[in-house]
């Protein structure tokens, strides 16, 4: 069974494609990636501006009929911080679902951290112990901590590397007085957080996903994406101090020439870089093992296994205007221009 999951985030749309029939786990056909800066159409009321809305119809439509030639036989669309805080995220969702066909779901940031964990589970495995999971966005981050498939406790926090450069780090270069005046704000935020997860118990293994820990532990010294998604790569607190250093002096063009690093990330990476080091020292962590599994393959995960269980299935896409959108799988309740595609 070929499934398109489409996330609509702060930054970016992606599509992947997966076939999720290869002994239960989700194997990679294609990726599929596109700019949209959704954050940024934001008006001083908190609402997306016409010009956000429309950008958002045009991709999501496009990007349904990218699946559709895919030969994808159901499409998993959600979004996450951007809508779930706009005033009329219900007002734009309306028109996307009028005007492509797709319902996207909006998932809660803790239902962010508990799929997210899901995924980082199944990686690592059961021998892994109690994992300690760290995930930055472009809106939010989420911390969980848990000895099994579901965290004992998931936490999300409005700490996105994007949101954070936009009310913090409005200079480029931000200068050095700036950096460090965010650096003690970020301590304060995380001293309560950091203590409620280490109240759980010492985490048997630490754990960062997302692109921007990706693209962090690259820049420090890991192996490239091309390399393939099982070598080892860690992020180190020594590593990421002098990395912050040195980017945090560059301008967001130049840091877009750096190795890893996409020109649409390239502002947000010193604001990232932040909250990775700030987490990691409230946490007494000094290093992180990079998870290349995410948001995208814990809901595939939870999917697969709603239908092992007898769950419900997804409404089959014959084309982009017939998908009805259904609800995310799983207890979703109870859960707390393209860039081109690149072949797997």
């Amino acid at each position: 069974m070929r499934l398109g999951v489409l996330d609509v985030g702060s930054n970016t749309v992606h599509l992947l494609v997966v076939d999720a029939h290869r002994g239960g786990h989700p194997m990679p056909m294609s990726s599929t990636k596109a700019t949209l800066r959704l954050s940024e159409n934001i008006d001083d009321e908190g609402r997306i501006t016409e010009a956000g809305a429309q950008r958002l119809i045009a991709t999501v439509a496009e990007f349904a009929s990218i699946a559709e030639t895919s030969k994808c036989v159901e499409l998993m669309p959600f979004a996450t911080s951007a809508l779930r805080e706009a005033t009329n995220s219900e007002d734009v969702l309306a028109r996307v679902r009028a005007q492509t066909g797709v319902a996207l779901q909006v998932l809660s940031g803790v239902d962010e951290a508990r799929l997210t964990f899901l995924a980082v589970r199944r990686w690592f495995g059961w021998s892994a112990g109690r994992i300690l999971n760290l995930d930055i966005g472009g809106g939010s981050l989420e911390m969980t901590s848990g000895g099994d498939e579901e965290p004992d406790l998931a936490l999300s926090l409005q700490l996105g590397a994007g949101r954070l450069t936009r009310e913090w780090l409005k200079e480029d270069p931000p200068g050095k007085r700036r950096v460090n005046v965010l650096r003690d704000w970020l301590d304060a935020e995380l001293a309560l957080p950091s203590k409620q997860l280490l109240d759980m118990g010492k985490p048997d293994l630490a754990v960062g996903t997302s692109k921007t820990f990706r693209s962090l532990a690259r820049l420090t010294g890991a192996a490239p994406s091309a390399a393939g998604p099982r070598v080892r790569r860690t992020l180190t607190s020594s590593g990421l101090r002098q990395l912050i250093a040195f980017i945090s002096r560059m301008t967001a063009a130049d840091r877009a020439e750096l190795e890893g690093v996409s020109s649409d990330r390239s502002q947000q990476l010193v604001a990232g870089a932040l909250v990775a080091e700030a987490s990691m020292r409230a946490l007494s962590l000094e290093s992180l093992e990079i998870c290349p599994w995410a948001l995208r393959e814990g809901l595939i995960l939870r999917k697969l296994d709603t239908d092992m269980n007898g769950g419900p299935r997804a409404t089959p896409l014959p084309g982009p205007a017939a998908n009805s959108g259904r609800q995310l799988p799983g207890d979703a309740a109870a859960l707390p221009r393209p860039i081109g595609t690149v072949s797997s």
